[in-house]
């Protein structure tokens, strides 16, 4: 399992083509090395950007401080329980900017609470998911994200 380092990218290059920019905000160490089993599982072409608080993640956005040299995420997957700035503060701000609205937001999250479904969507993320705890399961999430994501949508220019 590759090391998780904040703000560092991870990514598999065993496909042809352009990676797809992924930026994870997620503070779970555990969740993490299982997005990117799963992405690495799911054989999708990535190269993933990981923060663990909300702060950092608009810092990342807004291309600030150490993360001025990082390329800008195609989806986010953001989780929405995060330390100093939660993750529905997170997409409210990345919704309202208009430099950084196109980019989709996937909730990611272990919360099934219809209260954060429904705020999520008000706040305009692009799709929430429900994170499964069993390894293949969380598997075939990742791949359903990939199939529609990365392969039928087609994501706006930078």
């Amino acid at each position: 399992m590759p090391n998780k380092e904040k703000g560092k990218m991870m990514g598999t290059s065993n496909i042809v083509g352009r990676p797809i920019e992924i930026l994870l905000v997620e503070d779970s160490p555990a969740n993490v090395r299982l997005t990117v089993e799963a992405f690495k599982e799911a054989k999708v072409h990535n190269r993933m950007n990981v923060v663990e608080d909300g702060v950092e993640a608009m810092a990342y956005l807004r291309k600030e401080g150490k993360h001025k040299d990082m390329p800008r995420p195609d989806i986010i997957l953001l989780d929405l329980n995060l330390p100093k700035k939660d993750g529905r503060e997170v997409l409210a701000e990345v919704k309202q900017d208009p430099d950084l609205k196109r980019i989709p937001v996937v909730i990611l999250t272990t919360s099934k609470a219809e209260e954060d479904i429904l705020k999520s969507y008000n706040l305009h993320a692009n799709c929430y998911i429900t994170k499964p705890v069993d390894l293949e399961k969380f598997i075939e999430v990742v791949q359903s994200i990939e199939n529609f994501w990365l392969t039928v949508v087609k994501l706006p220019p930078d």
